[in-house]
């Protein structure tokens, strides 16, 4: 493909789906969501049109970065690009999409097939740990070794790069959804409410990872199981870092397995320059701490870690200088 074309990237997450449109930045920024009739299966809603009302179901069609219902992320996409490709003759533009470590032909194949189903006239593909790089501001061309650990919905990546390539990586089936379903079983359990996802995740932003001083609370509200009524709870911030320590300590552990399987020379790269946060567990208070003391290295959070790879993705679309360099990138 040529890269003459270039003018668009989607960074298609589990969560939210984000458009870079060249020279314009980040355009769209919504959920990675469907909702349909549950009667008769007709899609009503995409992205950020609208709560479900009765009747209806929310489907989530994107998992780690890649198509797990193939029709509904096809159809999620088409919609994402008309709305902004809007005029007639913007249409049909090349794309630039990330690929996860570890991808095998049938993924990029999938993610293809939502590329051209969605009219693009071809696609490029980045590695994610490149492109989380890339939008965090790190170095990634020079030989020197380098870490990017993104934290999403419903995955956890951890990537080391070094000379323009991803050199090793891991990738762990927790994220930001397996912390607050253990604080909404945690509050069940304990006080009978039933928690909507979003109030487990306002519940573990302002708990963090660490629990002292022991006195912290934080309050959430949910529905009571029995009565259907709402109710308002607090919860000892040392219960909430309980139930969420094996998600984070299995993100730890890909870290630290990921640093011992690199060359001497990269590990003590890395012991210097340390890693970068991004995705949005990295916006979970306290992770930074329990990372930089099992790493024995510093860790740091990007600028804007929720649109990281967005950006990353978007340096490809700007700079073809960039992607000529990066030769990690398949076309």
């Amino acid at each position: 493909m040529s890269i003459l074309g270039l003018d668009l990237a989607v960074d298609l997450g589990a969560a939210r789906t984000r458009i870079y449109v060249k020279r314009k930045g980040i355009v769209l920024d919504e959920p990675s969501a469907v909702v349909r009739d549950a009667r008769t299966g007709k899609i009503v809603k995409y992205g950020a049109e609208g709560d479900p009302a009765g009747g209806h179901e929310t489907c989530w069609p994107v998992s780690a970065g890649l198509p797990a219902d193939g029709e509904l992320t096809r159809r999620l996409v088409r919609h994402f690009l008309r709305k902004v490709h809007r005029r007639p003759f913007a249409a049909r533009p090349h794309l630039v999409m990330a690929l996860p470590e570890g991808a095998t032909p049938i993924d990029r194949a999938a993610l293809r097939d939502v590329a051209y189903d969605a009219e693009a006239r071809g696609l490029l593909l980045v590695p994610h740990g490149l492109a989380a790089a890339l939008g965090a501001g790190v170095q990634v061309r020079d030989g020197i070794g380098r870490m990017v650990i993104d934290i999403g919905r419903d995955v956890a990546r951890v990537a080391v790069l070094s000379h323009g390539a991803v050199v090793a990586s891991a990738t762990v089936p927790v994220g930001g959804r397996a912390m607050n379903l253990a604080i909404a079983r945690l509050v069940e359990r304990e006080h009978g409410l039933l928690l909507d996802e979003a109030e487990a995740e306002e519940a573990k932003r302002q708990a963090g990872t660490d629990w002292k001083p022991l006195q912290r609370h934080v309050t959430v509200q949910g529905r009571d199981a029995e009565t259907g009524r709402e109710r308002v709870v607090s919860l000892p911030v040392q219960l909430i870092y309980e139930a969420t320590r094996q998600p984070v300590e299995a993100i730890v552990r890909a870290a630290v397995g990921t640093v011992e399987g690199c060359p001497p020379e990269l590990v003590a790269d890395l012991g210097e320059r340390g890693a970068v946060l991004v995705g949005g567990g990295a916006l979970l208070r306290g992770l930074g701490r329990r990372l930089r003391a099992a790493l024995c290295m510093p860790v740091r959070r990007a600028e804007r870690p929720l649109y990281s790879v967005a950006l990353g993705l978007g340096r490809c679309v700007e700079d073809h200088n960039l992607v000529n360099r990066l030769k990690s990138i398949i076309r």
